[in-house]
């Protein structure tokens, strides 16, 4: 199989230069774009989404991860392990976790394909190098890698059509926070650009031995021929924690808010990185040929002390449990535009395998497997319009399988999905735009839902594998929504409802290696509307506003509850000046109270939070400073149930402040 992506991929891209070089106009190289990514939506798409543009990214943007800067979108909720906002950090769509969520950059799987979640905290600092983010809530468009159950995050890589740009950056802030960083951007030079960015971020974190230090590095180059543009990205990244993943009883937070319940001893460290080719060919004025090859690999492991865990005194036991994994895949979409019609189609394909190692400090190895998953994807995609009237379709086939190698004989899974939808968008006028669209999708359990948390396979008295569920799980999705864009006015309004059919949801327990554990639910919904509103109030002043109201359900046999960590209301609010150099902003945030049990009898308290930036240009430099939790809100966000009754929780940071430098030239 690798011989076949080899073939298809020389195929592709030696044709594609041969052809490029025969062309010699150079306006044409400003008008074909650097990266044509057939996975964004539009004002027209029949679909719920909103994009956060550079501007925003760069004036937000201080070395956090990047759950921070999407909570402040409808139905998004976060939190972070270590209580401030950098190191591990988590998010949940509509009440959905990340590990069912599509994440790209590019185009690119972010998500890991064995355990299906993505971790930004692998790359600190990406949103530095980020140009946009679009954030499809529910099903959206078909994209590469896991399916885009509860929505999908796509993040884009430099521009490097910027103009010539170098800057350097430090900030510091509470509990020991740092960032350092160097960013270059040449413009686009005898046909020839690279980006080029190097940070540094480390933090003590809120919690006690909580720290993280992290470094990565992004190198983004092109070529820029008339009819073609070739585009290479570089990112790696590293990171050592101080691990914080328990939550803290309530009796310790009540004496020390600072609690962390993880053991000193308990450290990781992981390095990751991704390279990617990427190849854009206009064939003719209506259409053109996206194709694009990518490797990523990630090594790592993490500390576990059982006794710890247990709730028993320490002793020197430590396990250990180390992860490599290799992931290489190529997919190319071919796009005809013309006037009233356009269409997509294209495939995706990826080979993945990843070596799990257990050990324990004294007693060395213990075990050794390895997960094997591929992936083959095709789709194909079509927009008709008729006067004020645009009709969508988009159907998916794909098909995945998974296999193990280790101590327990077991046989190959496979899985296939047929993932339709379809929708109209009306323009009522030119500033309205009325959608409705439906579509339907499967997605495969993880490894680890699979397993039953255990990181080596069980088997049974008979040596048959254990397994805890196989079956995939389906949702339909509705998106009712209205769009409303002029020159002082955005204003996005959806209503959405999501009918689950064996949905694999987090329950708020934990398994033998300390891995979230999930449970099949028979029957859910998921109802709620989203507001999106961008007010220029007149020059100076500007208002924004993203809240959302959430209804779920599970139907559990005959009894009825509310899925875990799902708040029904979520209110953003935020309102900037801005006067030649000078910007102020002010915002809040209030979150309703969520459930962290199945039987719903215990909960996360609602909370409110308010937030405030300040930055000044003058010349070449740019100072910042944000204040977070400027009332000193006592709060936390996650929590769970533990085994034996006790409810844990994650406190989050009181008031703090971090200020920043920027030099540009």
């Amino acid at each position: 199989m690798n011989k076949h992506f080899t073939l298809v991929l020389l195929t592709l891209l030696i044709g594609n230069q041969l052809i490029a070089q025969d062309a010699t106009q150079l306006d044409t190289i400003r008008q074909l774009k650097e990266v044509i990514i057939t996975y964004q939506a539009d004002k027209l798409t029949p679909i719920t989404f909103q994009n956060i543009h550079s501007k925003e990214i760069k004036s937000k943007s201080v070395g956090q991860e990047p759950s921070f800067l999407l909570s402040e979108t409808p139905s998004i909720t976060n939190y972070s392990d270590a209580g401030n906002s950098q190191g591990y950090s988590y998010f949940r769509l509509r009440g959905i976790d990340q590990t069912r969520i599509n994440m790209t950059l590019d185009g690119v799987p972010l998500n890991e394909p064995e355990d299906q979640g993505g971790y930004f905290s692998n790359f600190p600092d990406l949103l530095n190098s980020v140009s946009k983010i679009q954030i499809q809530r529910g099903l959206g468009l078909t994209k590469n890698g896991v399916a885009s159950y509860g929505g999908s995050i796509q993040l884009f890589s430099p521009n490097l059509r910027d103009s010539t740009r170098t800057t350097f950056g430090l900030g510091y802030g509470s509990f020991n926070s740092f960032r350092a960083f160097g960013e270059y951007n040449s413009g686009i030079k005898n046909r020839k650009a690279i980006y080029l960015r190097a940070s540094q971020v480390y933090s003590d974190g809120y919690k006690y031995h909580s720290a993280n230090n992290s470094q990565s590095v992004f190198v983004s180059s092109g070529l820029f021929f008339d009819k073609s543009t070739w585009k290479i990205n570089l990112l790696a990244g590293q990171q050592k924690n101080e691990m914080a993943w328990l939550g803290v009883s309530d009796s310790l937070i009540h004496i020390d808010r600072r609690t962390n319940a993880n053991s000193n001893q308990e450290k990781d460290r992981f390095f990751q990185s991704l390279a990617q080719i990427q190849n854009s060919w206009q064939i003719s004025p209506s259409s053109f040929l996206q194709s694009s090859i990518y490797y990523t690999f990630l090594k790592g492991n993490y500390d576990f002390d059982l006794n710890n865990f247990l709730g028993f005194p320490p002793t020197e036991e430590l396990y250990n449990y180390a992860f490599q994994s290799n992931l290489i895949g190529l997919f190319s979409n071919y796009s005809l535009s013309k006037k009233n019609f356009s269409w997509t189609t294209g495939f995706h394909g990826n080979l993945y395998n990843r070596k799990h190692t257990g050990s324990e400090k004294e007693l060395g190895q213990l075990y050794q497997n390895k997960g094997f998953k591929n992936e083959v994807s095709a789709f194909t995609k079509a927009n008709y319009s008729y006067k004020w009237l645009t009709f969508f379709a988009d159907i998916q086939y794909r098909y995945v399988n998974f296999d193990y190698e280790g101590s327990v004989a077991f046989q190959k899974l496979n899985w296939d999905f047929i993932n339709p939808k379809a929708g109209f968008s009306t323009s009522l006028n030119p500033h309205s735009t009325l959608y409705y669209s439906i579509g339907k999708t499967g997605r495969e359990p993880t490894r680890n839902d699979m397993f039953g948390g255990n990181d080596d396979l069980l088997a049974d008295n008979l040596g048959n594998p254990i397994l805890s569920n196989t079956k995939p799980e389906y949702v339909v999705n509705h998106e009712l929504g209205f769009r409303y864009q002029k020159k002082r006015l955005n204003l996005d309004f959806n209503f959405y409802h999501m009918d689950f059919q064996n949905e694999i949801v987090l329950d708020g327990k934990f398994g033998p290696n300390g891995l979230s554990l999930t449970s099949n639910v028979e029957q859910s919904v998921r109802t709620g509307l989203e507001l999106a509103l961008f007010y220029k109030v007149n020059h100076y002043f500007s208002l924004t506003n993203n809240s959302s109201f959430n209804y779920s359900q599970i139907k559990e046999q005959s009894e009825k509850f509310t899925p875990i960590l799902t708040p029904p209301l979520i209110v953003n609010q935020e309102v900037v000046f801005n006067k030649n150099n000078l910007t102020l902003a002010l915002s809040a945030k209030y979150q309703h109270s969520s459930f962290i049990d199945f039987a719903n009898e215990e909960m996360v308290n609602g909370y409110f939070l308010m937030n405030s930036r300040a930055s000044y240009d003058i010349d070449k430099f740019q100072f910042a400073l944000f204040l977070n939790n400027i009332t000193d809100t006592k709060y936390f966000n996650q929590g769970y149930v533990d085994f034996d009754g006790s409810k844990k929780y994650f406190v989050q940071a009181p008031i703090n402040f971090y200020t920043s430098i920027q030099y540009n030239f």
